[in-house]
C-alpha cells in the first residue's frame, strides 16, 4: 500500500521545531540529514547545518517528514504530501498523472539515498513529492 506523509518546510527553524513535535508525539527520529552531508552539492557555509531531511515516526505507519529550505518559504505554503510508492513503476504513474497540467520541481530521478524521487505542484496548486525506496542487498 502507498502511504501519504506531510512534508514540512522552515526557514532555518526545522530542527527546533522537530524538536518540538519529537515532546509532543513522542519517539525517536528515525533518520536527521544535514545538508553538508549531500554529496556533491556545494553549499554556503551558513547553509551547512541546516536540515536536509529529518523523519518523526508519530505511529501507526505515519510520519512527519521536514527540511530547512535553502530559499525563503512562506508560511501557509510550506508543506507538501510526500507519496511513499512500493513500485517504480506505481510512483512513476502517480508522478506522471500528478503533473497532468502541473508543474515538475524536479523530475523524477534516482537519488544518493537510493530512491526514485521526484516533486510536481499539481494543477490545483497543491505540492506533491513521490518516491520509491529502492532496496539494498546485504
Amino acid at each position: 500500500m502507498n502511504t501519504v506523509n506531510a512534508y514540512l518546510s522552515f526557514n532555518g527553524t526545522c530542527e527546533s521545531a522537530f524538536n518540538f513535535y519529537k515532546s509532543v508525539f513522542g519517539g525517536d527520529f528515525s533518520y536527521i540529514g544535514k545538508y553538508k552531508d549531500m554529496p556533491d552539492m556545494p553549499v554556503p557555509d551558513e547553509q551547512k547545518e541546516l536540515i536536509m531531511h529529518i523523519s518523526l515516526p508519530i505511529g501507526n505507519g505515519t510520519e512527519i517528514y521536514g527540511a530547512d529550505a535553502l530559499e525563503p518559504i512562506v508560511s501557509g505554503t510550506n508543506f507538501s504530501l510526500s507519496v511513499n510508492a512500493e513500485s517504480e513503476a506505481e510512483a512513476v504513474r502517480i508522478f506522471d498523472a500528478l503533473t497532468s497540467g502541473g508543474t515538475i520541481d524536479m523530475p523524477m530521478e534516482n537519488t544518493f539515498w537510493g530512491a526514485l524521487f521526484g516533486m510536481c505542484t499539481d494543477r490545483f496548486g497543491v505540492h506533491w513529492m513521490v518516491s520509491f525506496e529502492h532496496k539494498t542487498q546485504a
